[in-house]
């Protein structure tokens, strides 16, 4: 069956690639940035360090997987390019996602050389980070339609689409807003963290207070406005629409936002510990991932099930064999 091995690798490919978003929000959240120093690729100008600190080891684990993940995005895209037919969309989603994963090393290796780590409260950072994170939703939207398009999810026809188009574009737009904000928020509770709920409140609107402190503020705000869209939009496709696949992730995205608002009103009571942090960026990759697959859904001509179609099979390439 075409598609069914190329299918499973790109599926496998996604969900590597979000751990390894997890793991380096976790090597923010614990400070770890700085572990190697101000070397890229190299860790403390050595590709081994002798007797490292914890710091070292979890910063040096998090650019072990982001090569990991780059080799595995290089394959992926080769194994479309070889198995997929001349401008068959998993193609252009392949090499959308080789394209999105070099840029994002690209980034990695400024924020570590121009020191935007550790303790780093300047406000080239807060760009830095934002556009860090747009590069990586861009990313994840990437794997994922060349997964879905790879398993033989319909081509997207914006033409077509109608309202939905626009009314989808804005929530992708929102999602990404959400996300940009939740990035500086968490920057925020790593830099200037609080002793209490009233105490981060006093600090956020105190006239001294850092940008990024006075940012804070928007992401429960732009969160519980764009979730609310997310909700009604889906709500609306799911009852529009006839075809099961549009119908069951409209479903999922709605459920996506209503456990992360949860999960994001916990992160706000608990003071965002570490588990918390990563587990509402998990969370919110989730959301991102659904919402990207609804839309492809939603805009697809065929608006079906994701069925592979009978076609040739091409072999896998080295690292999938191995």
């Amino acid at each position: 069956m075409y598609g069914s091995r190329v299918a499973r690798y790109a599926w496998s490919v996604l969900v590597f690639n979000i751990a390894v978003i997890v793991w380096g929000a976790f090597v923010r959240a614990s400070g770890s940035g700085a572990g190697c120093g101000r070397h890229w690729p190299l860790c403390n100008g050595t590709v081994l360090p002798r007797a490292p600190r914890i710091e070292t080891l979890v910063e040096l684990t998090h650019r072990t997987t982001s090569g990991v993940a780059l080799l595995l995005v290089v394959a992926l895209a080769a194994w479309c390019w070889r198995a997929f037919p001349r401008r068959h969309p998993a193609r252009v989603g392949a090499a959308a996602a080789l394209f999105f994963i070099l840029t994002e090393a690209g980034v990695g290796a400024g924020l570590v050389l121009l020191e935007m780590v550790a303790r780093n409260q300047s406000l080239a950072r807060v760009a830095w980070l934002s556009i860090h994170l747009v590069n990586t939703f861009l990313l994840v939207a990437a794997l994922t339609l060349t997964a879905w398009w790879a398993s033989g999810g319909g081509a997207v026809h914006l033409r077509s689409g109608g309202r939905a188009r626009w009314a989808l574009a804005a929530g992708l737009a929102g999602a990404i807003a959400v996300g940009v904000t939740g990035a500086i928020a968490a920057l925020g509770d790593t830099l200037f963290p609080s002793a209490s709920l009233a105490d981060g409140f006093r600090n956020d609107f105190a006239p001294a207070a850092h940008l990024v402190l006075r940012l804070r503020v928007l992401h429960p705000v732009l969160a519980a406005s764009v979730g609310l869209y997310l909700l009604v939009t889906a709500t609306v496709l799911a009852a529009r629409r006839s075809d099961h696949a549009t119908r069951t992730l409209a479903r999922l995205v709605g459920a996506a936002v209503l456990v992360q608002w949860a999960m994001g009103t916990a992160n706000l009571l608990l003071l965002a510990p570490i588990w918390s942090q990563l587990t509402h960026l998990l969370l919110a990759d989730v959301l991102w991932v659904a919402l990207v697959l609804l839309s492809a859904a939603a805009l697809s001509g065929a608006a079906a099930a994701v069925t592979p179609a009978p076609l040739r099979d091409a072999p896998a390439p080295a690292l999938e064999r191995r």
